[in-house]
């Protein structure tokens, strides 16, 4: 089983100088592909100095751009995805190997408690979406947004499309392997300081994030999105009728049926995209399957 190690990094030389010859010392025979996000420090010259693979962007396209750059560019069995910031430790990447190992096709190392989150808004923030993406695909999802991951290379870039170029990679493609029936497995991990300044903004990415939760549930189960939506809508409609007919007597108002027609159309715009979702990862399954044979 060949291994990549793929390492998004903007002006991450700080973390990158302790991490890059601790991996090439425990991990000799793995490839090692740091993706160079139009970084303005030495991260570059850490790369070289280290005798790393290094891939560089001529301006900064977003962590999941380079994410899916190292991806293309790998040529492992097993692609292994870590923070140049410091935060991940290389000795647990021998873990997520030996889960996958086991059969996971994706692995995930969680995050155990708020002491691993870099301040309680952001942990807060995490615990949200874990229970709320638990919620959808049924699961237990010990850490939804974790960047330090171990996945089939094959069945990764079956779903590289779907990625999007900012910070929820992570997201995205937990969901849909879960989506997909893959295998999804989480080890605890325990994270650093980061070191040097951390490129997500709370305030800034605050509205992107919330439309994130949207996209993920409508992604693996638009549905379940859609129809609870649906029957809150209508269910105000009759509401508002069964009031007017205790004030007023007996007469339809337009309010009443416009709330109701409009959780009726929320309803049939939710069935019609599961139907398009359960297309899109039939396609998508059989794709891998074509590369495999």
């Amino acid at each position: 089983m060949k291994i990549s190690i793929v390492i998004p990094a903007k002006n991450e030389a700080l973390g990158l100088v302790g991490l890059l010859p601790e991996l090439t010392q425990l991990y000799p025979d793995a490839e090692i592909i740091v993706v160079n996000d139009g970084s303005t420090d030495g991260t570059e010259q850490v790369c070289k100095d280290a005798g790393v693979k290094v891939i560089t962007h001529p301006y900064a396209k977003g962590n999941g751009a380079a994410v899916k750059t190292g991806a293309r560019a790998a040529t492992g069995d097993v692609l292994v995805f870590m923070d140049g910031d410091g935060q991940h430790s290389a000795a647990d990447v021998a873990r997520l190997l030996s889960k996958v190992e086991d059969g996971y096709d994706l692995v995930i190392g969680a995050r155990s408690g708020r002491a691993s989150q870099a301040s309680v808004a952001r942990w807060s923030a995490n615990t949200f979406y874990n229970s709320f993406a638990s919620w959808v695909v049924n699961h237990r999802i010990d850490d939804l947004t974790s960047g330090f991951r171990c996945v089939n290379r094959r069945k990764f870039l079956s779903f590289l499309y779907l990625l999007p170029n900012g910070f929820s990679y992570p997201t995205t493609s937990t969901m849909a392997f879960f989506r997909a029936g893959y295998s999804v497995g989480f080890v605890p991990i325990t994270v650093s300081k980061r070191l040097g300044t951390s490129h997500i903004s709370m305030m800034k990415d605050g509205v992107r994030f919330l439309l994130i939760i949207f996209k993920v549930g409508t992604l693996y189960s638009p549905l379940k999105i859609y129809f609870p939506a649906a029957v809150f809508v209508s269910g105000l409609g009759f509401l508002n009728y069964f009031l007017t007919v205790i004030s007023s007597g007996w007469r339809f108002t337009n309010m009443s049926t416009l709330l109701i027609l409009a959780g009726m159309v929320m309803f049939l715009i939710g069935l019609l995209s599961e139907q398009l979702t359960n297309l899109q990862f039939k396609d998508t399954s059989n794709a891998g399957d074509r590369r495999a044979g």
